[in-house]
């Protein structure tokens, strides 16, 4: 399946994929796009949008104060409490006023600018972030058991 979202990822929007390619399918193809031309290009190439708030017929998106890894954890009814609590994490690193939810929150998200400051391509932040998501989420399963 195809996925589409706004390029220049950042936390949600690197997170929001690992989730998809761990747990929802295995098979993710991602396209990053100007967010002008995210519904067109979802259209043309008959991809699922996510995370672009600016857009309410999206439907994996922000959600209150919730944010589209949680959004997918609720439409994909995954119920892992490693997950839910990952995706606490995420909001506190990207949804601004949501800091005190995690604070790991705090660490992904300085970890998410230094990654935007290496000047790499969307695709290249997934390859590289991943591992790091890999090992966040071992991290939350060892803190819960």
């Amino acid at each position: 399946m195809r996925w589409i979202t706004r390029e220049n990822i950042k936390v949600d929007r690197v997170a929001c994929p690992w989730l998809i390619k761990r747990f929802v399918d295995p098979d993710a193809e991602f396209r990053f796009v100007p967010e002008s031309e995210l519904l067109t290009a979802a259209h043309l190439e008959q991809a699922t949008p996510f995370d672009a708030t600016r857009y309410p017929e999206v439907v994996l998106n922000h959600r209150g104060v919730r944010c589209t890894f949680e959004a997918i954890l609720e439409d994909f009814k995954l119920t892992d409490p490693a997950l839910e609590r990952l995706g606490q994490i995420v909001r506190a690193a990207d949804v601004k006023g949501q800091e005190d939810v995690a604070p790991e929150g705090l660490g992904l998200r300085a970890i998410a600018k230094g990654f935007a400051a290496l000047n790499i391509s969307d695709g290249e932040r997934l390859t590289r972030e991943f591992p790091m998501y890999d090992a966040l989420y071992a991290y939350v399963q060892q803190q819960l058991r």
